[in-house]
């Protein structure tokens, strides 16, 4: 499960940086989006991966922490997601909004010329 979590965050992270590196704009956003899914699954994973655990402690029973999975990660994943979906959206309207001033979606303002 490790390895597939690990392989799952190279690959989002690799294509995040290569999306940004291309010259326009909406290219350069999902890049963004992508890089962000890699780092919130890369935070997920440090709260512990434990399948068929109890999600819940029970009363009265000895507590053993390595029996189950940190919250807290879960929680910060959760306000990530809706944080990157706010700056997405806005990024988009910035976007469209370059677009209508300068005619192009080109990173730099201008088209490559040929």
């Amino acid at each position: 499960m490790e390895l597939t979590l690990a392989i799952a965050i190279g690959i989002l992270f690799g294509s995040g940086v290569w999306l940004i590196l291309r010259p326009r704009t909406f290219q350069v956003i999902v890049g963004l989006c992508l890089m962000s899914y890699g780092v919130n699954l890369f935070i997920f994973s440090m709260g512990r991966l434990r399948m068929g655990a109890a999600p819940i402690l029970t009363k009265g029973a000895e507590i053993d922490p390595s029996r189950y999975s940190d919250p807290v990660p879960q929680a910060l994943v959760l306000t990530a997601i809706v944080i990157s979906f706010a700056t997405t959206a806005l990024f988009l309207v910035v976007l469209l909004a370059s677009r209508g001033f300068t005619g192009t979606d080109h990173v730099d303002g201008k088209e490559r010329e040929q």
